[in-house]
């Protein structure tokens, strides 16, 4: 009995010592990110230094383009959307391509975005021109699609 004990406490001791590295490794990793805190989801950890998702923009930049009528793409994304991992790559070379900025907003994050900007689902793509929603587009597509309908909306 007595090495039973010793076993499952060597193994409850494992266990917890992965789960401190495991914390320690995402929280090393956060440091100094876009977000400006180390207490992000570990979805959002895991984007960080993905090359999709390099234009985050946070809610107090976004309100500030807005009350100064800047002309803005946002994307809402969550780095837990099956839907968004699809999307992304196909998005931001269409961006590229057709040279206009988009900006991504993290809903997992800042999940406020879904009342204030009334998404009901991600991704979704808005088009701001003088402070207020022109055009708006939801769900995947292909780059073929997102490069059409930012076309569009870039003239």
């Amino acid at each position: 009995m007595k090495k039973i004990l010793i076993f499952g406490g060597i193994i409850v001791l494992l266990f917890a010592s992965l789960g401190i590295m495991t914390t320690y490794q995402k929280n090393k990793q956060a440091e100094g990110n876009v977000y400006g805190t180390n207490n992000l989801k570990s979805s959002t950890v895991d984007l960080l230094d993905d090359p999709n998702y390099q234009n985050i923009i946070l809610p107090d930049e976004l309100d500030e383009k807005l009350a100064n009528k800047e002309e803005v793409i946002v994307y809402f994304f969550s780095p837990e959307c099956v839907h968004c991992k699809n999307a992304t790559p196909e998005l931001m070379p269409a961006a590229e391509d057709v040279g206009v900025k988009i900006e991504q907003y993290n809903v997992l994050e800042f999940e406020q975005a879904w009342t204030e900007f009334n998404i009901e689902s991600t991704p979704t793509l808005i088009h701001f021109k003088d402070g207020k929603e022109v055009a708006r587009t939801k769900g995947a597509n292909t780059k073929e699609g997102y490069t059409s309908i930012l076309t569009e909306w870039k003239s």
